[in-house]
């Protein structure tokens, strides 16, 4: 069934458009209910690609499925560079693949600090050089996923915000070093990381000073904590290599989470550079899971955004047609539920 809606859209809509709906999470999810796997499960997303990369055939379609979980998705570089010469793509076009597969995951397992490590990376590219990404955490502390989407026709910047969707539960506490009101953390945190190491472990261990006492107790807002595993030979080579940006520091072996947040604590305390804290989940369970994951549903708030949307569309000035049609929608819509 997977090959068969694939090879439908691609003859309808094309490649583009194929990409554009992998990378929406709403239509992602709903195509794993076509095929049969549980909505609400964080396998869908394992199980949906991986049935696409059997389903497809690259010299057939002008599309390749690179990559899985585990062990597969360190197979994603090795992939590119054998489909992308397959399909006539030149050595450049190639190797920005391979960087942005590999960026894309160093900016969700590091740039986004809400406690999920990635286990699945699925990289989706075509013969016209567009690509999307697919790719999953696990939080081993509640045990629950959260799914990363990416789309190249919609991500002008690999760092500041570059999603197309994040699928999730929304954290409390997240360092989100992607928002766009972390720019001036990811300028102190890019100087600080140009400068001479040395006089960086002076700072850092002045600052983890601050563990022997709960400060967001009394002050009200989130607190870094300083990590005791800095990679100081990875800020060796910040320091020689001198990146010109923070994607360029991102990029650099050895700069992971524990670094990340170690600089965005230095950018904070001593330049007043403060990070975003705020969850870039952009989609979550709203009302909760039919078998009460991440949350049992809740009937009445269920209810009452339905009843709240059916006097908005009665108040809203529509013409009768246009009304009658919108009110159908949505009687339909809560009756597949069973709440009409």
């Amino acid at each position: 069934m997977a090959r068969g809606i694939a090879l439908i859209m691609l003859d309808d809509f094309g490649r583009g458009e194929f990409l554009r709906r992998i990378s929406d999470p709403f239509w992602f999810q709903a195509f794993g209910c076509v095929l049969g796997f549980d909505w609400h499960s964080s396998g869908v997303t394992t199980v949906v690609t991986g049935v696409l990369k059997a389903a497809i055939d690259p010299s057939e379609t002008g599309i390749a499925v690179c990559g899985g979980k585990g062990v597969r998705s360190r197979a994603v570089p090795k992939e590119i560079v054998k489909f992308g010469e397959a399909m006539g793509l030149s050595t450049g076009t190639i190797d920005s693949m391979v960087y942005t597969s590999r960026i894309a995951a160093k900016v969700d397992n590091s740039a986004i600090q809400a406690g999920y490590h990635l286990y699945h990376h699925c990289f989706i590219m075509t013969e016209d050089a567009k690509w999307a990404i697919v790719q999953q955490g696990m939080n081993p502390a509640n045990k629950m996923a959260r799914r990363y989407h990416w789309l190249s026709d919609d991500t002008s910047d690999l760092v500041v915000e570059p999603h197309k969707g994040i699928v999730g539960r929304r954290e409390r506490n997240v360092l989100n070093m992607t928002a766009r009101d972390s720019e001036e953390c990811r300028k102190a945190s890019l100087d600080i990381a140009r400068s001479d190491p040395a006089k960086l472990k002076k700072q850092v261990f002045r600052s983890a000073d601050l563990r022997q006492t709960p400060l967001e107790r009394w002050m009200g807002r989130n607190v870094l904590v300083m990590p005791w595993h800095i990679n100081w030979p990875a800020l060796e080579s910040a320091y020689n290599f001198q990146p010109k940006n923070y994607e360029g520091l991102l990029a650099l072996n050895g700069i992971g989470p524990s670094t990340i947040r170690g600089l965005a604590l230095i950018s904070d305390l001593v330049y007043g550079a403060q990070p975003c804290w705020q969850d870039p989940v952009k989609y979550s369970f709203a009302f909760g899971g039919k078998d009460g994951v991440p949350f049992p549903v809740k009937r009445e708030e269920m209810d009452e955004a339905i009843a709240y949307l059916d006097s908005a569309i009665k108040n809203a000035r529509l013409g009768d047609k246009e009304k009658r049609n919108a009110l159908k929608r949505l009687k339909y819509i809560a009756s597949l539920a069973g709440y009409l």
